[in-house]
């Protein structure tokens, strides 16, 4: 299963967040800056997604369901946005090969967007991972938010609002997305279509936070053959560490650091105080400038793991 938002039909237990957006839109009161705020993966870009297809498919065959909160996969703006050539869809978001969102694409968007609509609907601009824009990017694209064109809308996915700054922030209508135990649980086991208990430990569930992480958590175990009832959270770490799934791996690469904060968190009463927040810090820093994530590793297991 293809867990990508844009190509997610169904929009599970966010009916209150969606018919609040809903309801702006019907009353001619949507905001055309909206921040959608939450951790990575608990479906910010989903509902994104459904709200711009409920516009943009309007008036259109297969028009968006809204009594089930589904998209018609027959709908021609959803095929046109999946193949990236909506006239009245933009997304952008992090290139593969980079770091961050650069300068670059955010003219390419300010350009595209002085340019004359191919229709009267609005356009849609996404902009996913907003913690990842560049310093010169955020400057780019301050003046175009405070002054948008009209009949556009800027929809804005935060996951990390320690990185966020104020002055985005303070631009937009700001959603926060979250989820309560019993709608986590049950998102997961749809997206499942079984108990995820049967697939996971108790002590991985408790530190990972929304169900599109653990849904491909358990989808790498299924790749790889691993049962992951069998791990604790140290042990888990050590296994990706002396397989080094984190170099075979794009999403445990990204999720590695997660887990050994949560580990330092869940055991700091147990090492020096000093040293705890210094680890924290490397950890940052290798991440921010790319540094050379393997000697840190090491030095985790090695100090602290093997400790």
């Amino acid at each position: 299963m293809n867990l990508s938002p844009n190509n997610q039909v169904n929009l599970y237990h966010y009916n209150k967040e969606f018919t609040e957006l809903i309801k702006l839109h019907q009353k001619k009161i949507l905001p055309n800056k909206i921040l959608l705020s939450g951790p990575k993966g608990i479906g910010k870009s989903t509902i994104a997604y459904h709200l711009v297809n409920y516009i943009l498919s309007f008036d259109e065959e297969f028009s968006y369901d809204l009594d089930n909160l589904r998209i018609d996969p027959n709908n021609k703006s959803f095929k046109l946005v999946l193949n990236k050539t909506n006239p009245n869809f933009t997304l952008v978001d992090i290139d593969i090969e980079k770091k961050n969102i650069d300068i670059k694409q955010i003219r390419e968007l300010i350009t595209n967007l002085n340019k004359s609509s191919f229709n009267d609907k609005p356009r849609f601009v996404l902009i996913d991972n907003i913690e990842f824009l560049s310093l010169n990017s955020i400057n780019a694209l301050l003046k175009t938010l405070e002054e948008p064109s009209e009949n556009i809308y800027f929809i804005l996915i935060n996951n990390n609002s320690k990185n966020l700054l104020p002055t985005i922030k303070s631009r937009c209508l700001n959603f926060r997305i979250s989820l309560s135990n019993k709608n986590f649980t049950n998102i997961l086991n749809t997206l499942l279509n079984d108990d995820f208990s049967n697939y996971i430990s108790s002590d991985l569930i408790n530190y990972y936070s929304t169900p599109g992480k653990i849904f491909e958590l358990i989808k790498f175990s299924k790749e790889n053959k691993i049962d992951l009832k069998n791990f604790d959270l140290k042990s888990f770490i050590l296994l990706l560490i002396n397989e080094r799934y984190y170099k075979k791996n794009e999403f445990i690469n990204k999720i590695i650091y997660d887990y050994i904060e949560f580990f330092l968190v869940k055991k700091h009463n147990f090492f020096n105080l000093k040293f705890f927040n210094i680890f924290l810090k490397k950890i940052h820093e290798m991440k921010k400038f790319n540094l050379d994530e393997e000697l840190l590793l090491i030095e985790f297991k090695s100090k602290i793991l093997n400790g």
